[in-house]
């Protein structure tokens, strides 16, 4: 099928792309810039120049398209609500275009986050605190199934990762490391965080867009949850420097995040769909170090 992908040059999109093209699908890429166009068709996609708030860009998208993945976000932890309203502006102008159509749509969500247990596909999204917002604009692509949509969330955990590339949040760990020559984190380090290598989320969404039904919701976590404390300890083992506690105003808006317990579960999603993670864990990446240089 035609499938239109935003942010499809952005740190997940750039692995869903082939993963896509290599299983027989087309690509229509939405890209924001001239080096981002040439990304997409390196990899053998087709760009289409726009960005999340070009709503015109995103209903012609959708009109030439079998079907939707989006993954476009802001990423803007200083201007969070504004990066969330946009989503959901856009999610609705996807929703009405997409309609009656019987087409796919995949959104890329966020893992919840549930006290006294690991998360499931069967719990409810997250609706409240600093990423609330985002539950909701998840809420509103799975209640397109009542609407001649086959929809589907595929939840991500905070770090989606790979060697070399992308850590996740934590990119904001080795970022701070690097820059105060302490590996930190927040309160006792026993708050768990679940993890997922970017090349098997990729696998994941072209399997929700493939065969998930109406309405369902899918778990991206290979690491149900390691401990804040441990990914300090294997930043530091890299960088050679200390591990410390601290507090969460240390890393700003995100910090409220990184205090919370977060473990969260996919095995729904392997019984189902027969997805198994193959690629390195967050741990194994994290060790091996080949960490971006400090910006």
């Amino acid at each position: 099928m035609r499938v239109f992908v935003t942010g499809a040059s952005g740190s997940i999109g750039s692995v869903v792309v082939p993963e896509l093209i290599a299983a027989g699908h087309q690509v229509l890429g939405l890209v924001r810039s001239d080096a981002a166009a040439t990304a997409v068709a390196a990899a053998g996609g087709t760009p289409l120049r726009g960005d999340l708030t070009d709503l015109d860009s995103l209903r012609a998208g959708a009109e030439q398209a079998d079907g939707v993945i989006n993954l476009a976000f802001s990423n803007d932890w200083s201007n969070l609500e504004q990066g969330i309203d946009e989503e959901a502006r856009a999610l609705q102008t996807l929703g009405t275009a997409l309609a009656g159509s019987g087409k796919p749509v995949v959104h890329g969500g966020l893992t919840p986050m549930m006290p006294g247990h690991a998360s499931t596909e069967e719990d409810p999204d997250t609706t409240n605190g600093p990423v609330g917002g985002r539950g909701r604009n998840s809420g509103v692509v799975l209640a397109l199934a009542t609407q001649g949509v086959r929809s589907s969330v595929v939840r991500l955990p905070r770090s989606v990762h790979q060697r070399g590339s992308q850590y996740g949040f934590c990119s904001v760990l080795i970022a701070a490391a690097q820059k105060t020559g302490v590996s930190a984190y927040v309160g006792d380090g026993t708050q768990r965080w679940p993890a997922v290598n970017r090349l098997d989320a990729a696998a994941l969404f072209r399997i929700a867009l493939e065969d998930a039904a109406p309405g369902t919701v899918l778990h991206a976590v290979a690491d149900g949850g390691d401990t804040m404390r441990s990914l300090a300890e294997a930043i530091a083992g890299v960088l050679a420097v200390p591990v410390e506690s601290v507090p969460p105003e240390r890393f700003g808006v995100i910090g409220r995040v990184f205090a919370l317990d977060m473990p969260s579960s996919s095995a729904l999603t392997r019984e189902r769909f027969g997805w198994e993670p193959t690629h390195p864990s967050l741990i194994d990446d994290l060790a091996a170090g080949d960490y971006p240089a400090l910006g």
